[in-house]
């Protein structure tokens, strides 16, 4: 017996960076009336961050340029409405979560994205995080206590 193919109206990601996390869904535009009601005047291409348009969340061309870059790479910057929740972290943790979620996601609607989104890095997560404070060192992560010159 043949397995049903269910109709999917979103795909669903989430992108780490630091303490920051992204849970990204990318609507298909036909489904628009399965969208969330604070997205129900939502457009193609539009981009949400937190229920607010990224260009409110993310001022500037600097960030517009890095979160539309896995968009762009894979000729997707119009063809989804993009819903993220961002939690957690600074601005660039979060921007960076943002842009991992975004490819991950295009990652599931065509496993031919992948071969563009490696190449530029935007599949590998950086796996830095902020190194912990160590007992007996005065107050940094790696700083040693002054010593007495005698």
């Amino acid at each position: 017996m043949a397995k049903q193919q269910k109709n999917i109206t979103y795909y669903e990601s989430i992108g780490r960076r630091k303490s920051a996390i992204a849970r990204v869904r990318l609507y298909l535009s036909s489904a628009k009336a399965k969208l969330p009601k604070s997205m129900a005047e939502a457009k193609k291409g539009e981009v949400y961050v937190n229920k607010m348009l990224v260009q409110e969340y993310f001022p500037g061309e600097v960030y517009k340029k890095e979160y539309l870059m896995p968009l762009a790479l894979t000729e997707n910057v119009n063809r989804f409405i993009i819903s993220t929740l961002v939690r957690g972290g600074g601005i660039q943790g979060q921007l960076d979560a943002l842009k991992l979620g975004i490819s991950r996601a295009l990652e599931m609607v065509d496993a031919e994205n992948r071969a563009k989104l490696k190449p530029a890095g935007l599949l590998t997560r950086d796996a830095r995080v902020r190194e912990r404070r160590k007992v007996g060192t005065g107050g940094k992560a790696r700083r040693q206590k002054q010593s007495p010159k005698r």
